[in-house]
């Protein structure tokens, strides 16, 4: 009996010490399955992926593109997180009716809200059809020359996929261009918001919580997706009807206890997990100082300004949002590489490499390999922080800079003659009115003053002041009459003036430079890729995170992020109160909420010690898109809805450490309560299928 005992907490350690991974789930049969069964799940490969039968798949969407929701109705109601649905929530939202501030409920289907261009993207099928896409790549091939093959075959592909009328495909490609898959999609267009939370409890904490733990935020919110009469995609149509999914996803009120497994299935954006110890030392200790900075700078003028005016507020509070979150995630980033001494065991790693691959014989194939991405990196660092310096500056924190860029274009499209010019004119428009629907001159006036000195000597503020284009009506004039005029007239527009140099040599010089010499990274990295599956084939792969479906197993853990510290898995309402600073913006607690409190009105939600959960930790492997994925249980269900990563485990995207890597979790039973017992919406409780697996 002993000996069994000690070979099942080796067998347990084993499985614990290999979580991570985001797996592709059409492969699940074999080793995953078996893990996950370890790990406690009572789920087949099947009954996640399956082509033939309703399968967990079926009710994972891709949100609009970046985020990640999964329908939890039979009536097509969809869950993601608030700040994924928040551009949404903002878009209703006037000072007459802040729905940021106060919610939003709809009680009915004829109140819930459409949104224009909002989309949710299904998986219907995966198919590996690397063969066939690399049928006709040579190795005496260019590597521009193996590229348009690919990309003229994959379109082939695509044209001939078997799918319905009313389907979409995508070919993307795996292990850095070593494996191809198609995927066969269903995208739906009539997508309306259903409800929210006040951003004081969907972001409470804001940014002084954001990436990091104990966390009590509340960040859901609720939409549905319409289709046609018959249940298929369609435009926005009053005739439509609330779609019938072919899966949804019942939800436990039993909750979750350390230990249990987890499931968390989403669209991660992009991860480098294979990258060598050169480029994370160049990524952690020169682009992102830099990108920091340029952010940190705009953060600070953002935040006085939207402390003065509620108007101001409402207008940034998403894009504050998006600047400060990969403000913070970069900055935990940082710390994580340095803490887990990734760069020392990435070297450490690429020596035993190294030696394996002179043991094998194969120095002439793959013994150069670290000392090119050596010399590679070297070159690519000064242009690399350039390029992405102008990134931030030019186009994510300053918006006359992004009008500005977006008429370069215009321009650029004028030399290819009326047509082109035309459309790209439209396109141009079209962002001008989506910029200045929330844009504030003298902000980003402010803006301007405070990054552009972190990229140029060459500051001129005095341009907004003369400017056609911090007025969109003033803007739209200029843009009026022959494509010959309008050029002539933006060509004398101060702001223009003054950009165009810049653009001019991104595009002439620094472009050109960074692209020629990351397409020779992006082939060495394809090779590098082919020789660790060959030389380590012990090894355990998975594909880097591309936005494509992925699943990601682990358990609920808490973890130590330093000396005699221990962070436990679970919060609860006690914390939101024990945080709470009336009147603070990030720190304010609804009265509501505090009444409930007081009463301990927790109804059948709270946990078995009577309290009620906020939020919890988990081992699985997310990254950016898996926001608003589903946490599911060992039996199916709905558990937790994922919306971060622990500060000090943001570093997973290139260096995945069991220790310190925790991803961040609603649990369901406080998005029931607060739909429930703080909105009143028990309409759409009724919706939803709610389960006690462990009862069982």
């Amino acid at each position: 009996m002993k000996f069994i005992k000690i070979l099942i907490l080796f067998i347990a350690f084993q499985v614990s010490a290999q979580q991570g991974g985001m797996w592709i789930p059409s492969l699940l049969e074999g080793m995953n399955e078996q893990e996950m069964q370890s790990l406690g799940s009572t789920l087949s490969a099947k009954d996640i992926y399956d082509v033939n039968n309703s399968s967990l798949k079926d009710a994972i969407g891709h949100f609009n593109g970046g985020c990640t929701s999964e329908v939890i109705s039979d009536k097509g109601l969809i869950l993601t997180n608030h700040h994924c649905g928040f551009s949404q929530i903002q878009s209703h939202s006037s000072v007459e009716n802040d729905y940021i501030t106060n919610g939003f409920w709809a009680k009915n289907f004829k109140e819930e809200l459409p949104n224009e261009g909002l989309y949710i993207d299904f998986i219907v099928r995966i198919e590996d059809v690397t063969a066939r896409v690399l049928a006709d790549v040579t190795d005496t091939m260019t590597e521009k020359e193996k590229q348009s093959k690919i990309d003229s075959t994959s379109n082939q592909i695509n044209k001939s996929a078997k799918k319905e009328a009313w389907q979409g495909s995508k070919i993307k490609a795996f292990f850095k261009g070593n494996q191809y898959f198609l995927f066969i999609t269903e995208t739906f267009n009539d997508i309306r918001l259903v409800g929210a939370p006040p951003v004081s409890i969907g972001k409470f904490g804001s940014d002084t919580d954001n990436w990091v733990w104990p966390r009590h935020t509340g960040d859901f919110s609720l939409f549905r997706i319409y289709a046609d009469k018959n249940n298929r995609p369609a435009s926005y149509s009053k005739d439509n009807v609330p779609y019938a999914p072919k899966h949804f996803l019942p939800i436990s009120l039993d909750g979750i206890t350390e230990g249990d497994f987890t499931l968390v299935f989403g669209f991660p954006g992009r991860t480098n997990e294979y990258l060598p110890a050169i480029a994370i030392e160049q990524i952690t200790q020169k682009v992102n100082p830099s990108r920091i900075a340029i952010r940190e700078a705009t953060l600070n003028v953002m935040d006085a300004e939207m402390k003065k005016d509620n108007k101001t507020r409402i207008q940034y509070a998403s894009k504050q949002a998006r600047i400060a979150n990969a403000w913070k995630k970069w900055i935990g980033e940082n710390l994580g590489i340095e803490k887990s001494n990734a760069i020392g065991k990435k070297r450490d790693f690429e020596s035993q490499f190294q030696k394996l691959v002179k043991q094998k014989g194969l120095e002439k194939q793959y013994g150069s390999l670290l000392s090119d991405f050596e010399k590679l990196y070297n070159d690519f660092e000064s242009v690399n922080v350039k390029r992405n310096n102008f990134l931030e500056v030019f186009i994510r924190n300053n918006e006359l800079m992004h009008m500005m860029f977006r008429l370069y274009q215009m321009e650029n499209a004028y030399q290819k003659g009326d047509a082109s010019f035309n459309k790209a004119k439209e396109s141009t428009i079209t962002r001008l009115k989506g910029i200045h629907k929330n844009y504030n001159a003298s902000l980003d006036k402010n803006v301007f003053e405070a990054i552009m000195p972190l990229y140029s000597k060459n500051i001129n503020a005095s341009i907004y002041d003369k400017t056609q284009f911090t007025n969109l009506d003033s803007a739209l004039e200029l843009l009026k009459g022959e494509p010959k005029k309008v050029i002539k007239k933006l060509n004398n527009d101060a702001a223009f003036v003054y950009a165009k140099p810049f653009f001019d040599e991104l595009y002439n010089s620094i472009d050109p430079q960074f692209q020629s010499i990351n397409s020779e990274i992006n082939a060495l990295q394809k090779i590098y890729m082919k020789a660790l599956m060959e030389v380590m084939p012990e090894e355990r792969y998975f594909p880097d995170a591309n936005s494509t479906l992925r699943v990601t197993y682990g358990q609920v853990k808490g973890y130590a992020p330093r000396d005699a510290v221990y962070y436990n898995p679970v919060t609860y309402l006690d914390g939101i109160i024990e945080k709470y600073i009336p009147g603070d913006y990030e720190f304010d607690v609804p009265q509501k909420l505090q009444d409930l409190y007081k009463a301990k009105d927790y109804g059948q939600y709270a946990d078995t010690n009577g309290k009620l959960p906020i939020c919890f930790l988990g081992t699985n492997h997310t990254s950016g898109g898996n926001s608003g994925s589903p946490a599911i249980d060992a039996h199916g269900n709905l558990v937790g809805l994922n919306f971060d990563r622990v500060w000090e485990g943001t570093m997973s995207d290139m260096n995945y450490d069991p220790e310190i890597c925790r991803n961040i979790m609603v649990d369901l039973r406080y998005v029931l309560f607060i739909i429930d017992k703080y909105a009143g919406a028990d309409h759409l409780i009724k919706e939803m299928k709610l389960v006690h697996p462990k009862r069982k």
